[in-house]
């Protein structure tokens, strides 16, 4: 939770709160009742340090099953002298929003590309302009009902008022990436600790995503199994011991590890560790990387930008360029009390609001006036019993069509790694999955 005001354009953050995740698995709501007490949690700290009261709130939704869809709507301009108004542009909006749906999808978000006044295209505001017609192109983003219901759900049941929900990977882009990057193009992975989502930005638009249903928890409950210790410790013993490649960490420096039903410690290698978080993230980035060759991502100029709680392991950036073959940094916030990529995400979201324009308000309008008075009824409906609703999301991709200009033809996959780094990687790898793994 991070709140946040705009001064003079500068955007300040005031206070942050932060609660594990309790009732999500890989990412998705699995238990309302148990997300709501983390909401609360989170919101009562950032009010303490903000000194102040929240009730309105924006939340991200992830990138599960969603589809990324271009759209277009056309109207006549209904003032008696043509010029073109607020209701004008939600008008439209909403006109690009009629669509036949499967009875299971929601619509999340609508981004305006552009307008265009009786034939004349690439206008950003219409508003006040002289015209008989008006047109908007944009990208409209769809997601399971299940998916939006039970986050809107969460946020009700702790007492708050959803105004809109953002797609993560759109607002991670916008801090995460330099304009450069986000026009000509760069691929976001975000390595979360519930699922991994690799996004491709290109034009300023998000124009793919990829969800792998493992993360950081992941790598954790690994340690775990093979150091035959409780989660808890696997997870400190992560964050104070860990790395991300093997060839960097060392052999000779040992650390103690609480072995359960043992009083006595065990002395573990740092190599030895290491071993096991490469063999996981190794299958993650693997995975996400072939869905990235299968669309031609690895062509773009930007390279690859990495983010979010996984990536403060040392090394990682080394270990993904040498997988991908590709030019690899990291992205961490650089304000105060932020300054973790942990905190990326949420970032993101209350900069990619402040953001927004008078128009991307109205554009949104027509989503907005569902959300709230959906808000209206789950506040009223609060004291009453809830029910927990649960949902598995498969890995899906989504991609917009016709609107990616790269080349169509398959694209080899990243050349593999040299032969000497790859038959140790491959040993370590295949030693853990076959001792511990299905």
């Amino acid at each position: 939770m991070i709140i946040a005001e705009s001064v003079q354009g500068q955007l300040n953050i005031i206070g942050v709160g932060s609660d594990r995740s309790r009732g999500m698995n890989r990412g998705i709501v699995v238990d309302i009742d148990q997300v709501a007490t983390s909401i609360q949690n989170a919101v009562h700290q950032a009010e303490q340090k903000a000194n102040v009261s929240i009730t309105n709130v924006y939340a991200g939704i992830p990138a599960d099953m969603l589809s990324i869809e271009p759209c277009q709507g056309m109207i006549a301009v209904s003032d008696e002298s043509k010029e073109i108004t607020d209701q004008d542009v939600q008008n439209v909006a909403a006109a690009a929003l009629i669509r036949n749906l499967p009875p299971e999808r929601e619509i999340v978000d609508l981004v305006p590309d552009e307008f265009i006044v009786d034939g004349f295209d690439g206008i950003k505001d219409p508003r006040g302009m002289i015209g008989v017609r008006l047109e908007m192109h944009g990208i409209v983003f769809t997601s399971p009902k299940t998916v939006i219901h039970n986050i809107k759900k969460s946020i009700a049941k702790a007492g708050l008022n959803l105004k809109n929900l953002v797609v993560n990977p759109l607002a991670l882009g916008k801090v995460a990436l330099t304009d450069g990057e986000q026009d000509f193009g760069t691929i976001l992975i975000d390595l979360g600790g519930g699922q991994s989502t690799a996004a491709v930005i290109h034009d300023h638009k998000l124009k793919f995503t990829q969800v792998d249903q493992e993360g950081g928890e992941y790598i954790t409950k690994d340690i775990s199994i093979v150091l035959n210790t409780s989660f808890e410790n696997a997870e400190k013993l992560k964050r104070d011991y860990g790395d991300a490649d093997v060839q960097a960490a060392s052999d000779d420096e040992e650390f103690p590890v609480d072995i359960v039903g043992q009083n006595d410690s065990v002395m573990v290698s740092e190599k030895y560790l290491a071993e096991i978080i490469e063999a996981r993230l190794e299958q993650i980035l693997t995975r996400l990387g072939k869905s990235l060759a299968a669309v031609n991502a690895f062509d773009l100029p930007g390279g690859v930008v990495l983010t979010g709680g996984v990536t403060a392991l040392p090394n990682i950036a080394k270990f993904a360029a040498e997988l991908y073959h590709r030019g690899v940094k990291i992205y961490i916030p650089d304000q105060m009390g932020l300054r973790h990529p942990s905190f990326s995400q949420a970032f993101g979201l209350v900069t990619y609001v402040s953001q927004l324009s008078e128009v991307d308000v109205l554009v949104h309008s027509p989503i907005s006036s569902a959300s709230a008075d959906y808000s209206q009824t789950m506040a009223q409906a609060n004291a009453a019993k809830t029910t927990s609703y649960q949902t598995v999301a498969q890995p899906q991709q989504t991609v917009v069509e016709d609107q990616d200009p790269t080349p169509k033809t398959p694209q080899p996959e990243p050349k593999p790694k040299p032969e000497k780094k790859k038959k140790k990687r491959s040993e370590g790898f295949k030693r853990f999955l076959n001792n511990f793994f299905e």
